[in-house]
């Protein structure tokens, strides 16, 4: 008997429409009834309403008939969901991940639309194995008729031969490329009538490991779209490294949709078979395949002949509960979500918790505040506040004398401010910028896998140039102590400090005088004045213009002198507390000038990197979520 083709229903022949069979016989059964396609069913309801016996009702051959298509996975489900943060994670990664990285992802969410456009009410399942394991004889079994060819020739089988029990699925063939003349339906019986067998696909595949490399990579491209595969191995090679290295191991997160099936067990005598079997489980769990035993889920695994029929019913009961459920599909697209998401993962998960957290922003904005010199401007305006605090309240003889200092002798106290930044250190400011950017992209990036790490980098290293000039001229504008030597103070820059200071983060052009000031400078006018008058009084009585009295005006020119340096005194003391916070304030308006310049060059843009970090981080989670295979 030899099966019709789709095709051949329209034609009203088949491949055995010549009436002989290979062996040399005319096409039929021993028992001399015609069994071939069209014609047999006819044949057979007209017999059946001769003997008044119910008619089984078979769809029809015709692929091509519209197929009633179904919803593919419950609303609630979590494969949509999945597929849903698999696609959002693709496309948030391509700009930072190769396309090869991707390329697996992209061809599973391909591969899931395609399969999800069609018949929901069809489960393709595969029959692959060795060169002479038998998997053809196993195919005709279950189909209940001589489909697939089967002879000690090999390669036997060189395409795909695929037989469907209902109509509807010429969309999946189509994506398998079956062609049509290797299409067939299950002969009328009880096999093609099994209620739990509607809707089953099966493919017979050309041999893995045949010699033809055509065969080979037919049996690839097959593999990767069908929804089950059942595995049949003999007892010569069911331990044969090719079939576990290359398919078993690799498909292991596939378990709940894998059949292993131990065929030829006629040829084992006594307990051998129940030995190879316990056998070939150990090697699928060495595999990673977990098996469905007790009642969990996982890889069928079973013993049977195809050849004297041994085993072949209770597989049949297996694939009918199995089509029944009509989760094979989604069970299959969600291990192969697993399987995308385990090679992603060395690019999603990262070791540790990276990112900035505030220790290394601080630090960060401590070496800028460095390099900027926001310290020394700190203390350089600390110091031109006590300065012009004494030169306001200090003696006039004082002020004479730090006058003719500040003309530029050496040892001046301007000069000794000035030195204050050592030259080796001012060369060395462009160098902490960098160090300052490298040391914060390398903590924001530890941990991060290589890619988003790489991105980190780019980021700070990207947003830092042109850092170290605009430091330089923050540092001009703040007037910090050899900032126009580091390379960025210009004319230019120095003429815009008056206007655009205080905005800016620098000092004031002039530090403000306290509400005391003006009676501590009258207070030493005074004394000054009494210094004057005490002496003209005494010159007056020394030149005899005026009567002789010394103590008086001696008294009072003492007065002023000692007067003078006391309210110097008291001034200095009192304008300790309110020169160093005007330091401090200077110093901190410096730092965090140079802290925004660095947050909004550097610290912004790697903070957004972490953040789409983060987001595909999330969608990673998502797709991982709801594993079905644990990995």
């Amino acid at each position: 008997m030899t099966a019709v083709t789709d095709e051949d229903h329209g034609k009203g022949k088949s491949r055995g429409d010549s009436g002989e069979k290979p062996d040399g016989t005319k096409g039929g059964r021993e028992d001399g009834r015609w069994d071939d396609g069209l014609i047999a069913r006819r044949a057979a309801a007209a017999a059946a309403r001769d003997a008044d016996e119910p008619v089984p009702v078979l769809a029809p051959a015709d692929d091509d008939a519209e197929p009633q298509v179904e919803a593919y996975a419950p609303a609630d489900g979590p494969l949509p969901a999945r597929l849903d943060a698999l696609r959002e994670l693709v496309g948030l990664s391509r700009a930072r991940l190769d396309r090869d990285t991707l390329a697996e992802a992209g061809r599973v969410l391909d591969e899931a639309a395609a399969r999800q456009r069609l018949s929901s009410r069809h489960t393709v399942v595969a029959v692959a194995g060795a060169t002479g394991s038998g998997k053809s004889t196993l195919f005709n079994a279950l189909a209940g008729a001589p489909i697939s060819d089967t002879g000690l020739r090999r390669p036997t089988t060189s395409q795909p031969i695929a037989c469907s029990w209902t109509d509807g699925a010429a969309g999946l063939l189509d994506r398998l490329a079956v062609p049509g003349r290797l299409r067939r339906r299950p002969h009328p019986g009880p096999a093609a009538f099994d209620e739990a067998l509607q809707g089953l696909v099966l493919v017979d595949l050309p041999d893995h490991d045949s010699a033809a490399t055509e065969h080979r990579d037919q049996v690839d491209r097959v593999l990767a779209l069908v929804d089950a595969v059942i595995w049949v191995v003999d007892p010569e090679k069911y331990a044969d490294a090719a079939l576990h290295e290359r398919y078993l191991r690799p498909l292991a997160g596939h378990a709940e949709v894998t059949f292993v099936v131990l065929n030829q067990t006629d040829r084992l005598p006594g307990e051998a078979a129940d030995l190879v079997l316990d056998d070939l489980r150990r090697l699928l769990d060495e595999d990673g395949i977990a098996l469905g035993e007790h009642g969990e889920p996982g890889a069928t695994v079973m013993s049977l002949s195809a050849l004297t029929g041994d085993g072949v019913p209770e597989l049949r009961e297996m694939i009918g509960r199995f089509v029944s459920d009509r989760t094979a599909a989604t069970r299959r697209l969600s291990a192969d979500v697993d399987a995308a998401a385990a090679r992603l993962r060395r690019v999603y998960v990262a070791e540790g918790r990276p990112g900035l957290g505030e220790r290394a922003r601080e630090e960060f904005t401590d070496r800028l505040a460095e390099a900027v010199g926001a310290a020394a401007a700190g203390q350089a305006a600390e110091r031109e506040w006590r300065r012009n605090a004494s030169r306001a309240c200090g003696t006039p003889w004082l002020r004479l004398w730090r006058w003719y200092e500040n003309r530029g002798l050496p040892g001046s106290l301007d000069r000794m401010g000035q030195a204050l930044t050592p030259p080796e250190e001012e060369l060395t400011a462009r160098q902490r910028v960098e160090q300052a950017v490298r040391i914060v992209a390398d903590d924001a990036s530890d941990g991060l896998p290589g890619p988003w790490a790489q991105a980190v980098r780019e980021a700070a290293f990207t947003g830092a140039q042109g850092l170290p000039e605009a430091l330089d001229e923050l540092a001009v504008k703040a007037g910090a102590p050899g900032a126009a030597k580091r390379g960025g103070g210009t004319e230019t820059g120095k003429g815009k400090a008056k206007g655009t200071v205080d905005r800016l983060g620098g000092r004031p052009a002039k530090p403000p005088r306290p509400k005391w000031w003006p009676a501590a400078v009258l207070a030493q006018a005074s004394m000054t004045l009494l210094q004057i008058f005490g002496g003209l009084w005494l010159v007056g009585q020394i030149i005899g213009v005026l009567e002789p009295g010394l103590v008086t005006p001696a008294l009072i020119m003492l007065g002023g002198v000692v007067g003078g340096p006391l309210v110097e005194w008291a001034c200095a003391a009192a304008i300790r507390g309110p020169a160093r916070r005007y330091g401090q304030d200077a110093e901190r308006r410096l730092r965090e000038a140079a802290a925004g310049c660095g947050r909004a060059r550097v610290l912004d843009p790697v903070a957004a990197e972490l953040v789409r970090y983060r987001e595909v981080r999330e969608r990673y989670v998502t797709v991982t979520e709801f594993s079905t295979t644990g990995r």
